[in-house]
């Protein structure tokens, strides 16, 4: 009996460790995912003419691949498109000043350019936050929006 309540005690350990485990998967997914909306933030700054204007914050907005972001952009409150930018970055410190660390491309409002649906992090698993170019996942696409 004593040999039962000790591997049910390994047991109960191991599951609190695999629950510990998935829950720690599930933030680092979370913070991944922030950690890009705050580049697209970022991105969509530095792509507008004015930096974003008006008296109330701008918003970044997924991009729905077969969309343009003109229209996705004029589906809100935030009805007028500054640009669709599409950035990617390499995970890990950089290691020189010569090495590329993302990509990013501005394929304007107008049009939904690049329709590959890898793009779209709403059609993304929430692990996708982690491919990169090797597993399968370039860039994903963000609309970014003001008030007009």
């Amino acid at each position: 009996s004593s040999n039962l309540a000790f591997w049910e005690a390994v047991v109960s350990t191991q599951s609190t460790g695999d629950a510990m485990a998935a829950e720690r998967v599930a933030l680092d997914q979370d913070h991944a995912w922030q950690a890009l909306h705050m580049a697209a933030a970022a991105a969509c700054r530095g792509s507008t003419a004015t930096g974003g204007s008006g008296p109330w914050g701008n918003a970044v907005l997924a991009k729905e691949n077969t969309k343009s972001c003109s229209q996705i952009c004029g589906a809100t409150a935030f009805n007028k498109c500054d640009a669709d930018v599409s950035i990617s970055g390499y995970k890990g410190q950089a290691t020189s000043y010569s090495q590329r660390l993302g990509h990013f491309y501005n394929y304007g409002c107008g049009s939904p350019g690049n329709q590959n649906a890898k793009f779209d992090e709403v059609k993304a698993g929430a692990g996708d936050v982690f491919n990169t170019m090797e597993t399968g996942n370039w860039y994903y696409r963000f609309c970014c929006c003001r008030k007009g």
